[in-house]
């Protein structure tokens, strides 16, 4: 994503104008863009016009449009995001309070302007940086495969992205057949392997994932090698550090999560932020079980404990998900944005953001979207006490 233009006022209203390069930038605009909002962008439409004589005829017009911001719908596998809601400045060829569906597209600036106290508040701004960041790109390619099926995905900062579902029918080996199989299996690796050259960038230096049950995954390591050094490519034989061999149950993309959990994989990307995310998981889940009160989730509990303190200077760490961000209610959004910035700005905590996309993230949502790693042990945040309901309709407190 390219910032080619921003301009926020003292009361955190304002606007930017923000030009998507690549799939991954919708991903970060349907997290920036809220309804009410305001989004100006290229569109296409069809015109209806009547001649003197009565007749009519309808175009296809290319033309800019502003629209208040209704509702979005984004699809994560295609990265295709469509967004719905009444047209707020008149055209030639529109009225305002038509409604119309703007499709965001790559290469196509699009401004947003966000109106009201705080619109442009701290994560909005965090998710603009982040989307900007030059670095960022695919942190992990996987090949997840079995004999006749691959899944070629890509592991990004925010989420995991099916790219490629290959599937070759393979003779089995059946008596003098072997020859029909190895021919099915070679003509199998050469179909994945084009297919995963269409979508790396052989001068970066990213991790890629080869994973599978049995010695197909081997096998096809081997077969990349054999590849590059038979054609003389030596981009190709330059990823050979890169390509990471493991064990997986099954060549469907739901085994990825499996294979990312194991220490093997999680050595070699300990530098990703998936993998950061992932162990954060891992150690708020370790001091969950040892109920040593440092752990707690839910909205309730942490932000008790960022209220005593407990979620500041010295190891502290907000877990929050997007999703969270997302909120359509203005109040209810507020609510995690001023509870972010009091652990980041005020306590001197961590806050990391989770992506709902990735494992790391679907976890946190388990847990209601919120957790915390304190500082030291607070006990009973859950207490507030047993309701029970007596025969007149009131409740009383059982601890009074």
């Amino acid at each position: 994503m390219r910032l080619i233009k921003q301009n926020f006022e003292r009361d955190g209203s304002g606007l930017v104008t923000l030009f998507p390069e690549e799939p991954e930038d919708m991903w970060y605009a349907y997290n920036l863009i809220r309804p009410n909002d305001l989004l100006r962008a290229s569109a296409i439409r069809r015109v209806t016009t009547e001649s003197a004589t009565g007749s009519t005829s309808s175009t296809r017009v290319h033309t800019t449009l502003t629209i208040r911001v209704a509702s979005l719908d984004f699809d994560p596998q295609s990265s295709q995001l469509h967004v719905s809601g009444k047209i707020a400045e008149e055209t030639k060829f529109t009225k305002v309070g038509q409604y119309h569906t703007l499709d965001l597209e790559l290469q196509r600036n699009f401004t947003l302007e966000k109106d009201g106290e705080e619109a442009w508040d701290s994560v909005a701004r965090g998710i603009i940086k982040e989307a900007c960041d030059p670095v960022k790109s695919a942190d992990v390619w996987a090949v997840v495969m079995q004999e006749g099926l691959a899944n070629l995905a890509v592991l990004t900062g925010a989420r995991t992205v099916l790219r490629q579902r290959i599937e070759v029918s393979i003779p089995r080996k059946r008596g003098g057949r072997a020859s029909d199989h190895d021919k099915g299996l070679e003509k199998f690796f050469q179909t994945t392997l084009d297919t995963l050259l269409r979508q790396i960038d052989l001068t970066e230096s990213k991790p890629i994932l080869l994973a599978s049950p049995g010695f197909t995954a081997a096998s096809f390591q081997k077969f990349i090698l054999d590849t590059a050094t038979r054609t003389g490519n030596k981009a190709l034989m330059s990823q050979k550090a890169n390509l990471i061999v493991v064990h997986s149950s099954s060549g469907h993309l739901h085994s990825l999560n499996e294979v990312l959990q194991t220490p093997e994989v999680n050595a070699r990307l300990k530098d990703t932020q998936y993998a950061r995310e992932g162990k954060l998981m891992d150690d708020f889940m370790t001091l969950l079980r040892k109920d040593d009160g440092r752990a707690w989730y839910g909205p309730k509990e942490v932000e008790k404990a960022v209220e005593k303190g407990a979620v500041g200077r010295g190891g502290g760490v907000l877990l929050i998900s997007n999703a969270l961000f997302r909120a359509q209610d203005v109040p209810i959004r507020r609510r995690w944005v001023r509870l972010a910035d009091k652990v980041r700005d005020v306590e001197g905590g961590e806050v990391r953001t989770l992506s709902s996309e990735h494992e790391s993230g679907k976890r946190l949502d388990g847990l209601g979207g919120i957790a915390a790693i304190l500082t030291f042990p607070l006990d009973d945040l859950d207490d507030d006490g047993l309701e029970v309901e007596v025969p007149n309709g009131h409740e009383v407190d059982s601890r009074a």
